[in-house]
């Protein structure tokens, strides 16, 4: 029997099995025409989420017994029994201290009665309503009293075309039938349906206007969206470098020159100056002029150039009390250097020359520019492309190592001295006068001490890369992609948790490899129109997702998220933003939720967010009018904080059923994820994607044989 394999899957015990025994028999009853109910017989039934279906099983088998009937004529007689079955469920959902428990139980019950009937007439049952739908000429249907699902066929010349259940708020009209059965996707919330208020989408669209009326009655006056994000300068016909770098100065301080780790290597290069006076020195790239004003007092006099006639400008205006240095505009490339210079200073600009062959030719002017006996002085990154076996910058260019090979490789430059840390290094090279000696070069390896900000961060890859992003975007396509589900990153928490827990160690471990591997992170409205065009995914992209909204995702996750130039999309639990996973108060502490002030601040720092649904309570135990009202509040509340359209949706503790998908759509939604497992492919439906749950308790190991599978399946 169905309550055996229940008992016998949850390990049960006797007075279980009475239970079982006792909700068998009451619906036997309830079948045979008799109502009682002994509430305290089913106490000890097990409560939780994945026994409803069990407890309907149960049910069914017990109507079967009592009505002497077979299956598929259940719904036709559920006249004789519908109501007092239906009071045994509710009183189910009062031993479990859960109301919507019991209507989740009625909801799998009643899918399972017209999953075998024939709908030779409208079926009308507690909640749900069973009818056919001849759809060449539909007719309006009118919800009887407490219906709020629809479970049809559609039919043509007698024949089922397809099977659809969906949740109903009102009367639904031949237009919606007709619109339903054309393509079997729901329409968006459009005016005209709204004209019937009465009707499915007229009660939609009131719900709508209420969860609008909500958003801004809790707006507070501080409420202020994030700005729109900056878009990148049109670069137009205009190719000229100088042009180039005019738009690059626009802004000021792109660089944040003044940060501490670009202040430790500005301190690093006076510091490998030459010893003794120097009469003329030449800075190439001064930028904004904020080394030029270290580096004025160290020399007789400096004439400082930048291929930028806004940068020349800045750098004037800061060094006007400097009376030894002289400003101009110069391209060191194309234009002619001037020479018998004793000193000459280039820093973080040769990456940009065209290739190699540049830079050689650079190389040559810079010796002859140089008078017998005076430095070169060069500071530059180390680059992947260089070296991807060691910790380099991801930028599409040739880094410290090519430049430093090209200039030692130069007729009349000798390496002198380099520090050389583990993200850059500064050489000074001599101008070596007719038959000199060449001394070995000294060579000190240095820690860089000064904090790395987030905007230099995201392009280190540490350790080096065993794929390159832009190598595999060139050579790789492929059907599917990781969806990975996170839930916290924290050090400690109920140990009943451990699974939803990841340490910021390991997640650390996890998104480092992510992008030693050449992946790159994707928002769900990306991969959306992927799957809406059908178009296959580029290079080996990953989307990353949060559910619930911890603050320990903006105090532990993101900033490791941002440090690998990755992002995430987290799922919010409207109605608690700011206070703490409640759901999760019978295991232990609840952890505390973001507020809306940090939800606006990672959107502006280029975190998506999607919803979690209001309340967090399971969707297949609401009522039809209470998920669209969560569906439509959650996403509203999203939209003001973050300023952004939010279509992106997942399902609380991943559990979903037959309304969700159609209802989701009519409140906006376009991309959502229910609990399957599994990568995400081109041929999934976008409102019921699988995701791939990392585990907090497993190995890092675990987590690359996981991302690799799907690689694999190109």
């Amino acid at each position: 029997m169905v309550q055996d394999n229940a008992i016998e899957a949850n390990g049960g015990d006797a007075s279980e099995a009475r239970a079982w025994l006792a909700l068998w028999n009451a619906a036997s009853d309830c079948g045979a025409g008799s109502g009682s109910i002994d509430p305290q017989s089913l106490r000890a039934l097990p409560a939780g989420r994945k026994w409803a279906r069990e407890a309907a099983k149960v049910v069914f088998d017990g109507l079967v017994a009592g009505s002497l009937s077979a299956p598929a004529q259940l719904a036709a007689r559920w006249d004789r029994f519908g109501g007092s079955v239906t009071a045994l469920i509710v009183e189910l959902g009062k031993v479990w201290g859960d109301p919507a428990a019991g209507r989740r139980v009625q909801y799998y019950l009643e899918q399972m009665l017209l999953d075998v009937d024939d709908l030779a007439a409208p079926r009308k049952l507690a909640r749900t309503l069973g009818i056919r739908v001849d759809v060449r000429n539909p007719a309006s249907t009118e919800l009887p009293e407490g219906v709020d699902q629809i479970y049809a066929w559609l039919m043509i010349d007698g024949q089922i075309e397809a099977r659809v259940q969906f949740g109903a708020l009102g009367t639904v009209t031949s237009g919606h039938w007709t619109e339903l059965s054309s393509n079997f996707v729901a329409p968006e919330l459009r005016l005209e349906n709204q004209s019937d208020r009465d009707s499915h989408f007229g009660k939609l669209a009131r719900l709508a206007e209420e969860a609008q009326l909500l958003v801004q009655s809790s707006a507070e006056a501080t409420d202020v969206l994030p700005a729109p994000r900056r878009a990148p300068a049109a670069d137009g016909h205009d190719n000229d470098r100088a042009s180039f770098w005019d738009r690059h100065f626009a802004t000021e301080n792109r660089w944040n020159y003044a940060s501490p780790y670009e202040q430790e290597k500005y301190e690093r290069q006076l510091e490998i100056l030459p010893a003794g006076p120097i009469g003329q020195a030449l800075e190439l790239a001064c930028a904004e002029g904020h080394f030029t004003r270290q580096l004025a007092p160290r020399v007789d006099h400096l004439t400082a150039t930048d291929i930028s006639a806004v940068a020349v400008e800045r750098a004037r205006e800061r060094c006007s009390d400097q009376p030894n240095v002289a400003f101009g505009v110069l391209d060191f490339s194309a234009d002619a250097l001037p020479g018998e210079m004793d000193l000459i200073v280039c820093s973080e600009v040769l990456y940009y020359l065209d290739d190699l062959a540049e830079l050689r030719r650079v190389a040559k002017k810079l010796v002859a520019a140089l008078a017998p006996g005076g430095s070169f002085i060069s500071a530059h990154a180390f680059v992947l492309r260089d070296n991807p076996e060691k910790t380099g910058f991801d930028w599409n260019t040739f880094g410290a190592q090519a430049i430093s090979e090209t200039l030692a490789a130069t007729e009349g430059l000798a390496l002198e001295q380099s520090i050389q840390t583990e993200l850059y290094r500064i050489d000074r090279f001599r101008r070596l006068s007719p038959d000199e000696v060449v001394a070995e070069a000294r060579i000190d390896h240095v820690p860089i001490r000064a904090p790395i900000e987030m905007g230099v961060a995201r392009k280190i890859v540490w350790g080096g890369a065993r794929a390159l992003r832009r190598d595999v975007a060139r050579r790789e396509q492929r059907q599917r992609i990781p969806v990975l589900m996170y839930h916290s990153v924290a050090d400690d928490g109920p140990a009943a948790l451990a699974r939803f827990r990841c340490t910021p160690a390991l997640f650390g471990s996890q998104m480092a490899w992510l992008r030693a591997n050449g992946f790159h992170a994707i928002s769900t409205e990306q991969l959306e129109e992927s799957i809406a065009k059908r178009q296959p995914f580029v290079g080996r992209p990953v989307l990353i997702t949060f559910d619930d909204g911890f603050q320990n995702f903006a105090d532990n996750a993101w900033p490791i998220l941002r440090a690998n130039d990755l992002t995430a999309e987290v799922f919010l639990v409207t109605d608690l933003v700011g206070d703490s996973a409640r759901w999760d108060a019978a295991i232990g502490l609840p952890t505390q939720l973001m507020d809306a002030g940090t939800v606006r601040r990672l959107a502006s720092e280029g975190a998506f967010f999607g919803s979690h649904m209001a309340t967090h309570r399971a969707i297949d135990g609401l009522s039809t009018s209470d998920l669209a009202a969560e569906l439509l509040r959650s996403r509203m509340f999203i939209e003001r904080w973050t300023g952004r359209p939010t279509t992106s949706f997942a399902a609380p503790f991943s559990v979903t059923d037959r309304r969700l998908g159609r209802l989701a759509r009519e409140c906006g939604y376009r991309i959502g994820f229910g609990g399957r497992h599994g990568p995400a492919d081109l041929d999934g439906d976008p409102i019921d994607l699988p995701r791939i749950e990392i585990r907090g308790d497993r190995s890092l190991d675990d987590f690359v044989a996981t991302v690799e599978a799907v690689l694999d399946e190109r």
